[in-house]
């Protein structure tokens, strides 16, 4: 693993910092179902990029190189709560292959933007997917280790 140097130990995650973490995401039953720690380098963000739940980054504030914590957040703090309106019905006919119970469909929004459902049932008449997110509805727990911590606008130091 490349040795990540700190200029400042003691530099605290803020909005903005650009951070060096591995994390594990677990679902609510203690399933694993992501984690960074088999990759030889760390990942690394900036606070605030949109790459991380905001109750997750929240909870990284002040945290800094050197620090572990467990972060366990609510569906509606995650992926929100699970919503039946984001369950829609179509007319099974109209689909190019008939679905399969289960399958990831991609659709397209009125903005033509790729929307995702997965087929929660499928009859002679209709068929039903649901949009939420697979992880809706569910409470996560991360466990998060910080290597480095470089305040925003900062260049880090990294040796080879």
């Amino acid at each position: 693993m490349t040795d990540f140097i700190n200029p400042n130990e003691d530099t605290r995650i803020e909005a903005g910092s650009k951070v060096h973490l591995h994390f594990s995401v677990a679902i609510e039953n203690g399933v694993e179902i992501d984690n960074t720690r088999s990759r030889e380098e760390p990942v690394s963000l900036v606070i605030g990029d949109g790459s991380l739940l905001p109750g997750f980054e929240k909870a990284l504030f002040g945290l800094r190189a050197g620090d572990r914590r467990t972060v366990s957040l609510p569906a509606e703090d995650a992926f929100g709560p699970w919503n039946q309106e984001n369950v829609q019905k179509f007319d099974t006919v109209k689909f190019e292959q008939r679905p399969a119970e289960g399958q990831m469909i991609e659709f397209e929004d009125k903005a033509k933007q790729s929307l995702y459902g997965v087929v929660k049932s499928v009859g002679d008449d209709i068929t039903e997917v649901d949009f939420n997110h697979p992880l809706a509805g569910k409470d996560i727990t991360f466990e998060v280790e910080i290597f480095k911590v470089t305040p925003a606008g900062q260049q880090g130091i990294k040796i080879m």
